[in-house]
């Protein structure tokens, strides 16, 4: 009887490594591709004049997402994508990571790195990091990636790969420097790391990649030969840099693509493109037609571009425009228990993202009617009518802004972001109201996605409704972390870290 249950158990043991073995195996590889202060404008397929046919082919053979936010700066959004969770549950809310300051992404929050981890993925980040690193917890490598190549900080220059000056260098593979790609311009150091990477991956462990491409944030830089096709096309030198540096993105995901194909992953990989803000205006980028721009909580700051591509897509969704609502936090739900069919038991409670992957991948109605776009109590713009003042629970002199339905309501903004028409074309640009004390604006996005016409005084009903949302939203969230900056002890040239950005507080 021994012998014939240890059999059985040897059986069993053997059947289910076997089973764990071809799941594994069958798991779809997953690609986060994010670009940086990409304009809404900015991409062949929204109408520019930028020739990206890779980004416009993928798109149109997948899913292009027309109503996904993002939040209107760098860290929060990239903070939401690796929780789930808004930045107003761990203090994140105002602005973004100072590389002088003692904070980061808090080590307690789990990440979507290491939750792909734990379904048997190995797990690789390219690119641009922008979540912290004063200590060493902080770092990648410590946040559930098995690899890393890029930079820490928010930009930098993209051939010496350094910031604010030549001396202080900030590209890392792993722990160490990278001092030999000095001189190599950015998006082609990322896209060739991605190529190696694919090329040198266990066909039986699935991967996740997240490619976190620094173009095309400034500073406008871009090798001479990018810029050439569109020397009789644009006029102003800072949009002709900026456009070269799209289509030098473009490129470089065309040959990540084409490594997928030739390693024969392709037709089991999910790929996700996302810009990580609205453009800044201030640095050529476009967001037109959308009102405002990066920092902004109106449409041009967050609504973002977006698209899902994948051989495994539902064919009825393949070549379609999805118009349900999609937030950057609902990565980390859809990729972990939709894509890798694995589970987000560990991860820190509330989740504000929601699983779309059925509605992604088969046309279905999203899972989600709300976004809080950010409250941020640090950012105040004081002011406001009387009777808003006297019915309103919640500050309106406070920058926040929360979406309901289609409904849309801003607070702590005066109202005076216009519409910034492409510097390419005949378009003329629209001001914005005239000064007032208002600093409560109601819209219904589904009508009127331009947001031009405030309804908070038609209106009262549903923006008080908003107004007391985001208020208990403000009662929720953790308080502002956003410590003082530290330059003697973080300045890479004076702690030891010999001119290497890097973490730089005592083990």
């Amino acid at each position: 009887m021994a012998a014939r249950g240890v059999l059985i158990f040897l059986v069993l043991y053997f059947t289910l490594n076997l089973i764990q073995a071809k799941d594994k195996k069958t798991k779809p590889n997953v690609i986060v591709i994010l670009s940086d202060d990409h304009g809404y404008r900015d991409v062949g397929y929204h109408g520019s004049l930028f020739d990206t046919p890779v980004l416009d082919q993928l798109a149109g053979e997948g899913v292009k997402l027309e109503n996904y936010y993002v939040q209107p700066v760098c860290s929060p959004t990239r903070s939401q994508l690796m929780t789930g969770r808004y930045q107003t549950r761990y203090g994140l809310q105002h602005a973004v990571l100072d590389p002088l300051a003692p904070a980061c992404l808090p080590t307690d929050e789990m990440t979507l790195a290491q939750k792909m981890k734990e379904a048997g993925y190995s797990t690789h980040m390219i690119g641009k990091w922008h979540l912290g690193f004063f200590e060493e917890a902080c770092l990648p490598t410590n946040r559930g990636f098995d690899t890393f190549l890029g930079l820490l900080l928010g930009g930098g220059f993209h051939f010496s790969h350094s910031f604010p000056s030549a001396a202080y260098y900030d590209m890392h593979r792993n722990r160490s420097p990278a001092k030999e790609l000095n001189g190599t311009y950015s998006t082609h150091v990322f896209t060739n790391e991605a190529i190696d990477i694919i090329n040198n991956q266990d066909e039986d462990t699935p991967f996740f990649m997240y490619l976190s491409y620094q173009a095309p944030h400034a500073p406008l830089e871009v090798p001479e030969e990018y810029k050439d096709p569109y020397r009789g096309i644009f006029q102003d030198e800072d949009r002709l840099t900026y456009a070269a540096m799209v289509s030098c993105l473009d490129e470089g995901i065309g040959q990540v693509v084409q490594a997928l194909k030739n390693k024969g992953t392709y037709d089991n990989t999910v790929i996700i493109f996302s810009s990580d803000n609205g453009g800044s205006i201030q640095d050529a980028g476009n967001n037109w037609p959308l009102r405002g721009f990066k920092l902004s909580m109106f449409e041009g700051g967050m609504r973002a571009l977006g698209f899902v591509h994948s051989p495994i897509l539902s064919e009825k969704v393949k070549g379609t425009v999805s118009n349900e609502l999609y937030h950057i936090s609902d990565w980390y739900p859809t990729i972990i228990e939709g894509i890798a069919r694995s589970s987000t038991r560990g991860s820190k409670s509330p989740l504000d993202g929601k699983n779309q992957w059925r509605s992604i991948r088969d046309g279905t109605c999203s899972q989600r009617h709300e976004i809080l776009h950010n409250i941020d109590p640090l950012w105040v713009v004081p002011g406001g009518r009387d009777w808003v003042n006297a019915m309103s629970p919640f500050n309106v002199s406070i920058n926040a802004a929360i979406r309901f339905g289609d409904w849309k309501l801003v607070t702590g903004d005066n109202g005076r972001t216009g519409w910034y028409a492409p510097p390419d074309t005949n378009i003329v640009s629209i001001s914005g109201p005239p000064t007032t004390d208002q600093r409560a604006w109601l819209f219904n996005i589904k009508d009127d996605p331009l947001e031009m016409n405030d309804l908070s005084e038609e209106r009262p009903r549903v923006l008080k409704f908003l107004l007391q949302r985001i208020q208990k939203y403000y009662e929720q969230s953790t308080p502002v972390f956003y410590p003082d900056a530290q330059p003697q002890l973080a300045d890479p040239c004076s702690n030891g870290n010999e001119c290497v950005w890097g973490p730089w507080t005592p083990m």
